[in-house]
């Protein structure tokens, strides 16, 4: 890896990562040099941003096709009372670079759909799944899997979040969850409710787990899922196995490209 060039500043900055066994300069450089896309500015990705760009992320992507709304500010902690009525991207763009000048934000104020996803996703280091849906979640999945980039999945209801790790060499989010549950069996924020500080939990869950997979360092929530109850503090560990039926990593996968797949309904492969 090229000598990591840092001026005072940065030196300053990174300090407590770079006198770290585990990260050191090579660590910190790798940081630098990392591409992430993060796929929602809301209350997971909030905190899932302002962690990879204080860490420095060089090249942050975000995805988010909201904007700000009064509601969001109790757990949306990069957006702020001004931002209400103006873009996700925009407001969080600030943020970043108000709060780190190397990193380099990129934009896209679209809602990821089969038409663009393989392009947002192919390439990156690694993407935070950060979606409030199933269809956009399964489409994450399958996405990642299909062009071999390493993701964590996050999701919150009420006092509850979970997250786990896909890699190409470990179960994905379709092992776990074959199809999507019908339409309004799982309520989703707005009619639920959720615990403003958990997203603040699951989201920087997720964060560590990108700086890890970046460094090549600790394990990952790979093959596990990691359960959160914010109510009683406990954390539940579930082991996950690849399924060998699986339509997209399986050993005879079904599906080959996002558009074979119809991202409503189960989320299952169009007939």
């Amino acid at each position: 890896m090229a000598d990591l060039n840092l001026d005072p500043t940065q030196l300053d900055r990174y300090s407590r990562h770079i006198i770290m066994d585990d990260v050191g300069p090579d660590g910190q450089a790798a940081l630098l040099d990392a591409d992430v896309l993060v796929i929602g500015a809301g209350g997971l990705g909030s905190p899932v941003i302002e962690y990879l760009a204080a860490a420095g992320v060089g090249h942050l992507a975000i995805v988010d096709d909201d904007e700000v709304e009064r509601s969001n500010l109790q757990r949306q902690i990069i957006h702020r009372d001004a931002d209400v009525g103006t873009p996700k991207v925009d407001s969080a763009r600030r943020y970043v670079e108000d709060l780190n000048p190397d990193v380099d934000v990129e934009t896209h104020q679209v809602r990821l759909s089969t038409e663009n996803a393989t392009d947002l996703i192919e390439g990156r280091d690694f993407v935070v799944d950060c979606t409030d849906n199933f269809g956009t979640r399964y489409l994450v999945n399958d996405a990642c899997v299909l062009a071999g980039v390493p993701f964590s999945h996050g999701a919150i209801y009420k006092f509850e979040g979970q997250a786990i790790t896909v890699t190409p060499d470990g179960p994905c989010y379709r092992c776990v969850f074959p199809e999507a549950p019908e339409e309004g069996v799982v309520p989703d924020c707005a009619t639920a409710g959720v615990l403003g500080v958990l997203p603040g939990t699951v989201g920087c869950l997720q964060a560590t787990e990108a700086v890890k997979s970046i460094l090549g360092v600790g394990d990952l929530l790979t093959g596990r899922m990691l359960h959160y109850d914010a109510a009683d503090v406990g954390f539940e560990e579930v082991p996950i196995a690849p399924n060998p039926d699986c339509p997209v990593c399986g050993d005879d996968p079904a599906i080959d490209s996002v558009e074979d797949v119809e991202y409503t309904g189960g989320c299952t492969v169009r007939a």
